[in-house]
């Protein structure tokens, strides 16, 4: 086989007519890239024309008017939590009275209990609820239910105690007004 000669001039004419086609090929490339950009400009142009016409006011106002309803809304919650808290310890002792009562055979015609107050017991951080209740029965067993409130509540005692009794032949309907203080210790 034999091979091809090229002349100078025939190298010349083939080398020019490679970088034609090679330049045609970069021009053809930078006229696709060129419209190319120019369509996004436009289309960057229309955006920034809606945008701008765009009215972010009263999304400014209704945003801060949500951020303030969050952040009523997070103390709500932190209300809500403390009253939980408080309504639990509160179940749960008043729930110990009418067990203490009901062992020892006495009425509670009325009972109720206060908000938890933080208060310190002998230099530890407690809770301290107080419960005021009116109770019927036997004088003997309002008397024991009076005792058993003072052992029954590890962390709570009997603050005063008035006793009256209606019937001085029938005891069964002594009356007696008990004010008792609770404390809780839940731990730092």
């Amino acid at each position: 086989m034999k091979g091809f000669k090229f002349s100078k001039t025939g190298l010349l004419i083939l080398a020019t007519g490679a970088f034609i086609v090679v330049l045609a090929g970069l021009g053809v490339t930078r006229f696709s890239q060129t419209s190319e950009q120019d369509s996004l400009n436009e289309a960057l142009a229309i955006s920034e024309t809606r945008l701008d016409l765009m009215n972010l006011q009263p999304l400014q106002v209704q945003m801060a008017e949500l951020e303030e309803q969050l952040d009523e809304s997070e103390i709500l919650l932190a209300e809500a939590k403390l009253r939980l808290v408080q309504s639990v310890i509160s179940v749960n002792v008043t729930d110990k009275f009418y067990e203490i009562a009901a062992y020892h055979g006495i009425i509670v015609d009325t009972i109720s209990t206060t908000k938890n107050q933080a208060q310190d017991y002998t230099g530890v951080p407690c809770t301290m609820i107080t419960i005021n209740a009116m109770v019927t029965g036997d004088l003997e067993h309002v008397i024991d239910f009076i005792a058993g409130l003072n052992n029954n509540f590890t962390t709570g005692f009997v603050q005063s105690a008035q006793i009256a009794i209606e019937d001085e032949e029938d005891e069964s309907g002594t009356i007696s007004n008990i004010t008792m203080i609770v404390y809780t210790y839940e731990g730092n």
